[in-house]
């Protein structure tokens, strides 16, 4: 079972890994974006970090809750609203319970994943963040690894794409042979949640 301590890990994981990446996801943002997703996604997952040091959510969805609407308040772009809603939607479908499983967690991500293609009106294959999170959260009943593995192939794999969705679409067929961003990092998302893990 899951509990508040897992949450927090796995945010502070992403935290750290996000600013490793920082300077990674910016240069791929930036033949297709705006050339901030690094800068914008640290600033965020700094805040993040930074406030649960400070405050101690009690329940998994709590710690959730909070960090998405971080991201949402500190985060510049698309990118903030977007991945301050999944977790905000991951954190409130888990609810007030003490501890979660695993498949719990996947049915509560499920329905985070959800609620970024209704906000962002994308699908599988515009060569968005949700060519990652969709395999990842399907391969989540499995194990966190077979997770973080599906993530990171839907990541590489929105390279050929042409975008149908968000600012690399302005481009149209000059957004090809581009790897996404926003799936890049979406997929470090789940990398921390096998970290957070210890699988």
């Amino acid at each position: 079972m899951l509990d508040a301590d897992f949450f927090r890990r796995w945010m502070t994981a992403t935290a750290a890994l996000v600013d490793r990446e920082a300077d990674r996801l910016t240069a791929l943002d930036s033949p297709i974006g705006d050339a901030d997703h690094g800068t914008n996604l640290q600033r965020g997952f700094t805040a993040v970090r930074t406030t649960l040091e400070k405050e101690a959510p009690g329940t998994p969805g709590a710690v959730l809750t909070l960090a998405g609407r971080q991201l949402i308040s500190t985060v510049g772009g698309a990118s903030g609203p977007l991945y301050g809603t999944l977790l905000r939607r991951t954190g409130k479908a888990l609810g007030d319970a003490a501890e979660v499983s695993g498949e719990q967690l996947a049915e509560a991500l499920r329905t985070g994943v959800d609620a970024v293609r209704s906000l962002g009106g994308a699908a599988p294959g515009d060569k968005t963040m949700v060519d990652a999170l969709v395999p990842a959260v399907d391969a989540l009943g499995e194990s966190f690894a077979a997770a973080r593995a599906a993530a990171g192939e839907g990541a590489r794999a929105t390279t050929p794409l042409q975008a149908r969705k968000g600012r690399a679409s302005y481009l149209g067929e000059r957004s090809i042979g581009h790897q996404d961003p926003g799936a890049t990092s979406s997929a470090l998302l789940f990398e921390a949640l096998e970290e957070a893990s210890g699988e």
